[in-house]
């Protein structure tokens, strides 16, 4: 398939200090340059997909940071900022009396001909969320299908560009969006409202949006397809799966509710006689995930796979990859289930992310308690992260993105190896299941059937805030109370009888 890579690199260089600037032009790899890196005090320095390259002997310096912020737009809430005309971002640190102490510039490049992997999907006319980690080209292959959308398929494309990342900065969009149109946000928190506005007052065939992350935002997607309007974008996460056990953006793909059969019916299904059903029509028809540039998963029909997960049943994408001859080729994936963590001497290991933590001593923990488990330096390969007190309080963007991905997080107090060893016995104690949706809503039925038969009070295991809700929901379906209690991510739900203080 041709592509065609345009990425006005001189604008760029010619904001920089000519110091800096100079190494970058005299290098023949300059058209794989990812970013530049300002911090004041450090060398500066140009980064590469597999390296980084020192351009000075000489630290950065006031004068350099003012002589780049000079020649670029001013900087908005998000701390970001660009060069008209361009796609590339400038994005601020700032020390705490708010001044600019280091820049991250960010070479952003349109690339023509992205979309041949999913391109009849992009003309079937229905919404399409695309999903995948920081770097696969999301925000490329949506600023694509825009452009191939207004220009080839001649539709009314509205691209809603809350940080300038789609069409680039300035008032005058970039080329690579073709005749879309594009409306900017002033400030992320209002991008829900421009979503709207965009429906009501400019009459679009086609909505574009990079990076649903609020409940705001999911509802105003919902709203604008329940309208009849064609929706593209992104999500956080980096699977289909993630969205289901994300309260926020569950409603993407159609929300989650319990639902509670008759004696006959449950045995009739063969099931407990609380189940899961999808709420609502997702709003997106189907779900991209984009592993790289070459390689993605598509599933085509997003409330059947839904309705398959709070089944228990394992789903399998269509896998579409680029050959040595760009043509398309696809294939069915494999139905695998999820592996569950292994209690000691069990076969499957379980990985651990340690975030802030000595790794020796986890190390030592995890081979003196007989854990089948390994340590690896990717959050994402991780089934737990482990973390310190201190580093969860703070809440640094590790942590967000692995709650954000349903990864079970572990604190603990101090760098002690007997708390290490503590909480590795609670994860390997812990009843993984495959589906966390069916394990919960069992463990609250027995648990309102011991109160039912008794009991004062039940405590359940701890589940994040969208299971908590539905196992309140289910006890107050019995007539039962319940209440949160503890902190994250320890934090479950009791339930008890109405007579019972809890």
């Amino acid at each position: 398939m041709f592509r065609r890579i345009t990425d006005d690199l001189d604008a760029l260089l010619d904001r920089l200090p000519p110091r800096i600037a100079e190494p970058i032009r005299e290098r023949e790899d300059r058209s794989e340059l990812l970013e530049v890196v300002m911090d004041l005090g450090r060398l500066p320095e140009a980064r590469y997909a597999d390296h980084e390259v020192t351009l000075s002997d000489r630290e950065v310096a006031a004068d350099d940071i003012e002589y780049m912020i000079s020649r670029i737009a001013d900087f908005g809430d998000d701390n970001r900022a660009g060069i008209a005309r361009t796609l590339h971002r400038i994005s601020a640190i700032r020390n705490r009396k708010g001044d600019i102490v280091g820049l991250t510039c960010r070479v952003g490049r349109a690339v023509y001909g992205t979309i041949g992997l999913i391109e009849d999907l992009v003309e079937s006319g229905k919404s399409i969320l695309l999903m995948g980690g920081p770097g696969v080209g999301k925000t490329t292959m949506l600023r694509e299908m825009a452009r191939v959308l207004a220009d080839d398929l001649k539709k009314r494309v509205v691209i809603v560009d809350t940080s300038n990342e789609i069409a680039g900065d300035g008032d005058i969009p970039h080329p690579g969006i073709g005749r879309a149109r594009r409306m900017q946000v002033i400030t992320p928190t209002l991008q829900h409202a421009v979503m709207i506005e965009a429906v009501e007052n400019h009459m679009p065939e086609v909505i574009v949006i990079d990076e649903i992350g609020t409940e705001l935002e999911a509802l105003a997607a919902r709203t604008i397809a329940e309208r009849g309007v064609q929706l593209i974008a992104t999500a956080h996460g980096n699977k289909l799966e993630n969205l289901i056990m994300n309260p926020t953006l569950a409603d993407l793909i159609g929300g989650i509710q319990t639902v509670t059969l008759g004696d006959e019916e449950a045995r009739r299904r063969g099931t407990q006689k609380s189940i899961l059903e999808r709420k609502a029509p997702p709003t997106f028809d189907i779900v991209v995930e984009i592993q790289d540039w070459y390689h993605v998963a598509v599933h085509s029909d997003v409330a059947g796979v839904v309705d398959a997960m709070l089944r228990g049943r394992p789903v399998a994408p269509e896998l579409r990859w680029m050959d040595e001859t760009d043509g398309v080729q696809r294939k069915q994936a494999p139905a695998v289930k999820k592996p569950k963590l292994q209690k000691p001497g069990g076969g499957t290991a379980f990985s651990i992310y340690p975030f802030g933590i000595n790794r020796s001593k986890l190390e030592q923990a995890v081979g003196s308690l007989g854990l089948t488990a390994k340590l690896t330096n990717n959050v994402q390969e991780a089934n737990v992260l482990m973390t310190s007190k201190s580093y969860y309080r703070r809440k640094p963007q590790t942590i967000r993105d692995a709650e954000a991905a349903g990864v079970p997080i572990y604190v603990i107090k101090g760098n002690k190896s007997s708390q290490m060893e503590r909480s590795l016995a609670s994860i390997s104690d812990a009843r993984e299941p495959d589906d966390p949706f069916s394990f919960a809503i069992q463990e609250a039925e027995e648990a309102i059937s011991q109160i039912t038969e008794g009991k004062p009070a039940v405590e359940l295991s701890p589940q994040n805030s969208y299971l908590r809700m539905l196992q309140h929901q289910l006890a107050q379906r019995y007539n039962l109370k319940s209440q949160s209690i503890g902190r994250e991510p320890r934090r479950r739900v009791q339930i008890f009888n109405s007579e019972s203080n809890g």
